[in-house]
Parts: structure tokens; sequence; C-alpha cells
């Protein structure tokens, strides 16, 4: 087994330059109420944004820059960019083949200066959207809880890295993944305006294996 070197922890706040939609659990649906919500803390009831959501987003961007996303042939390499990153399945036969190097965490919800007493549900906004039926025309309005424009939220990401490893080129697609997302979008509905945002303040930390 490797030895661990060293790890890099990255730090950013994440701002919504579009409205926000990631499902959670529809735990109450009342007539005319909202069909789908977003993910929100048990605690306090604050929409986060689940790592999961960040981390797949990030490789599957990094899969289609680096042309390693067919059947997933070349992602399973462990030689390739999200490969040696992200990691490869269980299933990989490669002697080479290793877990994910990257961790992201929640990413929890900041309070700010943004004032959202004004939106109609609690640190959110109802957005109805009508589904026409291109044969019969018919009109299906579908309504779903978005966390709004101006909203921010913690981003943190802790890379590990084994003696070895090319510590510069794990950096490297680290922020073109970001990069990229910032072009493209978090969550769903993104070709009709959801998910924009953007990474402010991106910060990186190491410390060896000996600061611990």
């Amino acid at each position: 087994m490797k030895k661990l070197v060293k790890k890099i922890k990255y730090t950013a706040k994440i701002e919504l330059l579009s409205g926000l939609h990631i499902g959670g659990t529809n735990t109450s649906m009342a007539i005319g109420g909202v069909d789908k919500f977003v993910v929100r803390n048990p605690v306090d009831m604050k929409p986060y944004i689940p790592g999961s959501s960040l981390k797949g987003k990030m490789r599957s961007l990094l899969e289609l820059a680096y042309g390693e996303h067919k059947n997933g042939e070349v992602a399973d390499n462990p030689s390739s960019h999200c490969g040696a990153l992200f990691g490869v399945s269980a299933s990989s036969k490669d002697s080479n083949a290793h877990g994910s190097r990257l961790i992201v965490r929640d990413a929890m919800w900041v309070d700010t200066d943004v004032n959202f007493d004004k939106t109609d549900l609690y640190l959110a906004e109802s957005k109805t959207e009508v589904n026409i039926n291109r044969i019969t025309s018919k009109a299906n309005p579908r309504t779903q809880e978005r966390v709004p424009r101006g909203a921010q939220f913690f981003f943190e990401a802790v890379l590990n890295v084994f003696e070895g490893e090319n510590a510069e080129q794990y950096d490297k697609d680290i922020r073109k993944a970001i990069a990229l997302l910032e072009d493209d979008y978090l969550g769903g509905n993104g070709s009709r305006g959801y998910g924009r945002v953007r990474f402010i303040g991106l910060k990186t930390e190491s410390k060896s294996v000996e600061n611990y």
C-alpha cells in the first residue's frame, strides 16, 4: 500500500447566479402545492448542496473534457485523468486500481446580507413551469422549489496525495473541473436556466503527514 504524503484542502464559497434545484424528500404534498422540494438539513431546514452532487458533476465534466466518458471504459483506467483523481470501480482488474483521491464535503448554507424574507418559501422560491404535450397541446403545470439567486454555500474538498503521485496534475484537474462547472450548471434543469454558479475566493492549504 502506498504511503500518504499530504492532504490539500480546497475552500471557497459557491454563489448561485440563478435558481438551484437539487431534489430532496417530498415529506408532504398539498393539492396545488410544490411537487418537488430541494434537499435541506433536517436540523435547521436550511438548503445545502450534497457533496455527491458536486463531485459527480465535477467528474462528469472532466470525463467529457478528456474524452473519458465512453461507456466508462477509459474512466475505469487508473492511468486516465479521472481514474487517477476519482478512482475506478471496485470491479476493475487493474493492479493499479484505487479509490478516489478527492473528498468533497456537503456544501452548507452560508448566512449573508441577502434578504430572503420576501421569498414565498423558507430560504427558497416556488417556480411553476408548464409542460406542453406536443401532440395534444395539453398543458401540465408543475411547481418545484428552488434555492434563489444570491444564496451562498461553503465549499470544501480534500485531496489525498500518496507517494509517487502527481499532485500538480491533480490540482490542475480540480481547478479545471471547477472552471468547467462555472460555465455549465449544477443540479437539475440546467438547460432551462437553473443551477448557474460561481466559486468565490478559492484557496488551498497543504499539510504533510508530519503536520498531523
